[in-house]
This record gives C-alpha cells, structure tokens and sequence, in this order.
C-alpha cells in the first residue's frame, strides 16, 4: 500500500497534505494560543485512539501471516531458521545504534514540547529477573492479554501461532491462513485509511495545540530529533550492514548498493517495503543473482517482520520521548526497550507510517503512557514523513543483504559477483 497515488496532483498527496496541516496547525496555534490549543486538542486525541486501536489485529494478522506462510519441512525448517537469526541480528544492531545516538546527542535533554516536563512522572516498568520477563511474555489468557493490550504476550502467541499453522496438512493450513492473509489485508486498509484521511486533521490538532503551550521552541527539539534519528538510520546503511554483509557473505557491499539501486529508489519514494516487494524480488534475482528459492521465501517474510529501520526508530524515539519528559531510563529499562522494538517490530506491517502505530507498544512495555507523551508522539509525526521514507530505504536494504547472505550460504554461486547493465 502506497501512500503515492499515481497521477494524483501534488496536494492530493498525503506527505503534502501533513505538511500544510503542519503549517497551518502552527499558525493557528501561534495565533490562537491556549484557548485554540484547548478547543481543537480532541481531535488530536482522536486520531491517537484510532491508531491505537487497530495495535493489537494488525500486529496478530501481520506475524500470524507472515510466520505461516513459510510453509514446512527441513529444508524450509533451515532456511527460516537462518533467516530468523540475520533479520534479529541485524535489528539488534539497529536497535543499538538508535540507542548509542540518543544518548550521545539527547535531542530531548532540555525540550519544552507541551510543559511535557511539569506533568506527573508515571511509574517506569523495569526489568525484576529474565524469568520474570519471561513469564510476562506468555499469557495465561490471550484474549485479556488482547484487552489489556499486553504486547509482548501478544507477540508471543502470534509467532508460536503462526510456527503451529505452517506445520499443519496443506487441507488445514490453507484455509487458516486464507482467513489470515484476508484480515491482514483489511488490517493494512483499514490502517491505510486512517492515515491518509486522519493524519492531517490530527496533525493540525496537535501542532496546533504544541504551538499555543510552548510556541516555536519546539521546533529546535524536533530538528535535533529529526537529524539524530538521519545519522542513526546512515550509520545502520553504510557501517552495519555493509559490515555484515562482508564478514557473513563475503559479498562486496559496493557491488550490492548497485544492484540494489532501483528497489532503494521505490522504498524511498513509497515508503513501503511492502509496495516495493515485486521490485526488490527482480533485483535479487537477476542483478544480486539469488535463486527464486531464496528470494521467494526470504523476501516476503522479510517485508513482514524484517524492520532494522523501524526497531531504530522505536528505540531512539522513546528514548526521546522519555528525555522531553526528564525521566532517565536506566540500563534495564532501555534493554526493555530494546526486547520490545525488537520483537514489536516484527509486527510493523509493511505499510506506510506502521512505526508510527508501533511506538506505542515500546512505550507500553516501560509505562510511557499518558496525555503529555500523545502529545509528543503527534509532535513526531510532523517530521516523519521523510524519516518514514528513509526507514523503508533501510528495511529494504537489509532484507536484501539477508536474501543474498543466505543464498550464499546455501551454496549458491555468483551472489553479487558482478553489476549487471540495466
């Protein structure tokens, strides 16, 4: 699903439409002050409700879907066993460089987003025993763990689920994940919808009501964000996993880039690593010149539950959030975060802005919750958009190093051996 639509004029285009409901939110907001803060705020609160409440299906359907769909068998048994080891690899890694340039930049330390700061501190979750992590992790009800958005318990189940249903006879398993394939897809709508046709009215109410509280302060705290979150995501691109894929493949990460330059392209420009797939599949075949085995199997699952970008993301941003809100995470907190972007960003469906709905589970898992870290949240969403578009550069990327990592070690030969003409 794109949020580009062919064709379209320049302001029937989403990213636009945030942009001038961005300017437009300050303006009434400088104009207006508080009052105007006051009156328009619920709308803002409505549109975080609504991303909110498509968390939990769309996180089930998205690993449930992705997981199932590898099939059965030994040779499959390896192959998702090595393609599950490089995609947690490479998002522990993203997930370590968001974490190391937040805490050397700290684009929040000293922040007025909303008086954030003045608000009551909520109690931080943290870590007692990686038993107890453990034991919160499985659900001993996962319908109220559904209710009580517990979305690690959730996480847990959709992955054992999805393994359950890939090893069921061809006769059972195929209508189970018919029925999941479909509510996915509803899911991705639904969540397509809510963006392009809330986001600006909710980023209009929440600009506006950052600008009548703090005025244009903010704006320093969100460009600070904004450029760490740049050099994180450049970091991951051109050191991490330039240096995976030389040490696991042997591949000549130079060469890759381009072969890799038409599906970077497209990720960019529609900001979903899933609208990119068809693309990202014929490079990986016939320029890298991984088999279809590989790509057909890796690719895919992947574009479900591969987001380095988004896990970098989710960590770096709440730990910004939690920055604005002068609340230091400890070392057990931010290894919290870290499991969580890990494991949540397996459920980032690969739609335009999914990280957006997924940070909420992140901040969920430490107790970051309330009015004032809503606010911070819509006061990201201003500048995400081109941080949105360059996250699925890096999801695409990466499932394209791990397609030709695994090809390699399958035996395959002339991975990236060359650069094809076009």
């Amino acid at each position: 699903m794109s949020e580009t639509i062919p064709g379209a004029k320049w302001h029937q285009q989403l990213h636009w439409r945030i942009a001038i409901a961005m300017a437009l939110g300050v303006i009434a907001g400088l104009i207006g002050g508080e009052p105007f803060a006051d009156a328009v705020g619920w709308l803002g609160t409505l549109f975080i409700k609504l991303l909110k409440m498509i968390i939990v299906p769309l996180v089930v359907t998205s690993i449930v879907t992705g997981v199932a769909s590898v099939g059965a068998g030994a040779g499959l048994g390896r192959l998702f066993g090595k393609t599950m080891g490089y995609y947690m690899l490479t998002s522990a890694f993203a997930c370590i460089v968001g974490l190391v340039m937040v805490n050397m930049i700290q684009p929040g330390v000293g922040a007025d987003l909303g008086a954030a700061e003045t608000e009551e501190m909520p109690n931080l979750t943290v870590i007692q025993s990686p038993v107890d992590l453990i034991l919160d992790i499985v659900p001993e009800n996962v319908f109220a763990a559904a209710a009580e958005a517990k979305m690690l318990a959730i996480i847990f189940f959709s992955i054992v689920l999805g393994i359950t249903i890939s090893t069921l006879q061809r006769t059972h398993r195929e209508p189970l994940l018919g029925f999941f394939e479909a509510a996915f897809e509803t899911m991705m709508r639904l969540t397509g919808g809510i963006i392009r046709l809330v986001a600006p009215i909710g980023v209009f109410a929440l600009i506006a009501k950052l600008m009548g509280t703090t005025g244009l302060g903010a704006f320093k705290a969100l460009g600070l964000y904004a450029l760490m979150l740049v050099a994180g995501l450049t970091v991951h691109l051109l050191v991490t996993l330039p240096l995976i894929l030389r040490f696991l493949g042997g591949i000549n990460p130079i060469r890759h880039f381009r072969n890799m330059v038409q599906p970077i392209v497209m990720a960019f420009s529609t900001s979903s690593s899933g609208a990119t797939l068809p693309v990202t599949i014929d490079a990986v075949e016939n320029k890298v010149g991984a088999s279809n085995r590989v790509t057909s199997f890796v690719l895919p699952m992947g574009a479900t539950v591969n987001m380095d970008g988004t896990a970098l993301y989710e960590c770096a941003g709440v730990m910004f959030i939690a920055q604005v809100l002068g609340v230091q995470l400890g070392i057990e907190q931010q290894l919290l975060v870290v499991f969580t972007a890990l494991l949540a960003s397996i459920g980032a469906a690969a739609v335009p802005s999914a990280g957006l709905v997924v940070i909420f589970i992140v901040l969920e898992a430490v107790n970051l919750t309330g009015p004032q870290v809503e606010l911070i949240v819509g006061a990201m969403l201003a500048v995400d958009r081109p941080l949105d578009m360059y996250r699925t550069v890096i999801n695409v990327f990466s499932d394209s190093c791990g397609a030709a990592i695994i090809a390699k070690s399958e035996g395959e030969e002339g991975i990236d051996e060359e650069v094809p003409a076009a």
